[in-house]
């Protein structure tokens, strides 16, 4: 058996993960101002130095932007906003709300982008994903991972790489929910039956088309995590009145 020596955790690394929790938990907001190195030595009982290492660490990490002769402020960029609403997800009924209505925004029009721009090839791996997919369901299991890949496809198919970031970051938040949902009896086959009907129209080079039947799979999963999550949430409660991550 190989093993490694243990490194022990210097203090610096500390720092950075309370600061980082803050921000991904939102006590932190973007744009809001840190306190003194003075300020935080004396928080955190440790030495400046240690400070000054956790800040630039976290500058490296883009979590936060020092202005010289300002201040420390947490960053106000897409990767900061997307960790922070990623960790909220599981929990929070706004953060759900939230992911639909981007959603239901955002790919629609990537199916009807990918109606436009998808190669030959691109279209032929779609295809070879729903196969997969279908064998998956036939077997009596959810087809999850061909579920995320189709999405990622036809994000990737539109050539633009702002949709396909964002898209992978919703469906990368979304991923215990969704896998929730695919666990309802008849979820798994209809949700292929919506996919087949996405591809129909993107192979038929049909924007508008793609456009609909996307936004009516997206409405179809937004139903079902609404019936699926009530349900779980109150057997949780009748078993004792904690609620769980799993009944989020």
């Amino acid at each position: 058996m190989a093993l490694r020596a243990v490194k022990r955790r210097r203090i610096h690394e500390d720092i950075v993960a309370q600061i980082r929790r803050h921000v991904v938990d939102g006590r932190l907001q973007p744009g809001d101002r840190l306190p003194s190195e003075r300020v935080l030595s004396v928080r955190f009982r440790v030495s400046r130095p240690s400070v000054r290492e956790a800040i630039r660490t976290l500058e490296s990490m883009g979590l936060v932007q020092i202005l010289s002769g300002d201040g420390t402020y947490v960053a106000s960029n897409l990767d900061v906003v997307l960790s922070a609403w990623r960790s909220a997800t599981p929990q929070k009924k706004d953060a759900l709300r939230d992911a639909f209505e981007a959603r239901k925004i955002i790919e629609p029009e990537i199916a009807a982008l990918a109606a436009s721009r998808a190669t030959g090839s691109e279209i032929s791996r779609m295809e070879a994903v729903l196969v997969r997919q279908a064998r998956q369901v036939a077997s009596g299991h959810t087809g999850m991972e061909s579920d995320t890949a189709f999405h990622s496809l036809l994000a990737r198919s539109t050539k633009n790489q702002l949709l396909l970031k964002l898209n992978e970051s919703i469906v990368d938040g979304l991923r215990e929910t969704r896998e929730r949902s695919l666990h309802a009896p008849g979820r798994p086959a209809r949700s292929l039956a919506g996919h087949r009907t996405i591809l129909d129209a993107i192979r038929a080079r049909n924007p508008g088309r793609a456009r609909r039947a996307m936004l009516r799979h997206l409405q179809e999963i937004q139903r079902n995590i609404v019936r699926v999550r009530p349900a779980r949430t109150r057997r949780a409660a009748g078993a004792g009145g904690v609620r769980t991550k799993q009944a989020a």
